[in-house]
């Protein structure tokens, strides 16, 4: 499997790097089409998209870097490589977040529905953000075999792509990215219900992704540690209690859009 779709000279285009680009567009097209159904103001939303992408891309690398410094602190220089990958999503969540609610409160706009617009084109970014990992043949689960992989009716591409150095594994980015899916498409349903509440779109996203990752971070082999305990399940956790917090806060309030 080769990272690289083409090289110009000193600079390599890498499979990563346009999976990224390609989530951001496709989310960012997603948040303007949803702004305008809200009756969102878009010189607003398009300048804290612009931030915000730069700000989750820094979340995302600092949270990983930190959390695996002793890779990182031979050579720090490697920190800013982010085209190998190395970018946690929790971290980017993190920052985003951050940033959103100092945006808003700023700017005078609503939190809660602007965190529901975001939710939807973040779920949808991390489907096709995850397949960087396939061609950077990361983030991969344990040891299997070839027929494991093929009666869970895997694609023969992706069963060709988890061969690494003569040895099968499960294609962890792939049940996340499917899953991710999937949510994706829930939350679009869960959009058109009238008596959802603002704030539940991102409340459900919270819940179903945590619990997603808790489970698939059981099978990786290259998660992030903190005491012995894998990160990624601990803020998994953190996430589902805060969206069902976020969520009966947000039915309590009544607050109809």
């Amino acid at each position: 499997m080769n990272p690289v779709i083409f090289s110009l000279g000193f600079i390599q285009i890498r499979w990563y790097a346009v999976l990224m680009l390609l989530a951001f567009v496709i989310g960012y097209l997603l948040i303007i089409k949803n702004s305008k159904n809200l009756k969102l103001p878009l010189s607003k939303i398009t300048d804290m998209c612009f931030y915000l992408v730069i700000i989750c891309i820094i979340g995302a690398r600092l949270y990983y870097c930190v959390f695996n410094f002793e890779e990182y602190s031979k050579n720090l220089l490697d920190i800013f490589k982010i085209w190998e990958g190395g970018l946690a999503i929790h971290g980017g969540i993190i920052a985003g977040v951050i940033f959103i609610i100092f945006y808003t409160k700023k700017n005078h706009l609503p939190l809660l529905k602007i965190l529901d617009v975001m939710s939807i084109s973040l779920v949808l970014g991390q489907a096709i953000g995850r397949w960087g990992n396939f061609f950077n043949q990361e983030a991969f689960g344990p040891q299997t075999t070839y027929i494991t992989l093929k009666n869970l009716h895997i694609p023969k591409f992706i069963i060709n792509g988890m061969y690494i150095n003569h040895t099968y594994y499960h294609p962890t980015f792939f049940y996340e990215s499917l899953s991710c899916l999937i949510i994706f498409i829930t939350l679009i349903v869960f959009q058109k219900f009238k008596f959802r509440k603002t704030g539940q779109i991102a409340s459900i996203y919270l819940i179903l992704y945590g619990i997603v990752r808790f489970f698939i971070e059981s099978l990786r082999q290259d998660s992030l540690m903190f005491l012995n305990f894998k990160v990624a399940q601990i803020v998994s956790i953190l996430m589902i209690l805060i969206g069902l917090s976020l969520f009966i806060f947000s039915y309590i309030r009544r607050s109809h859009d």
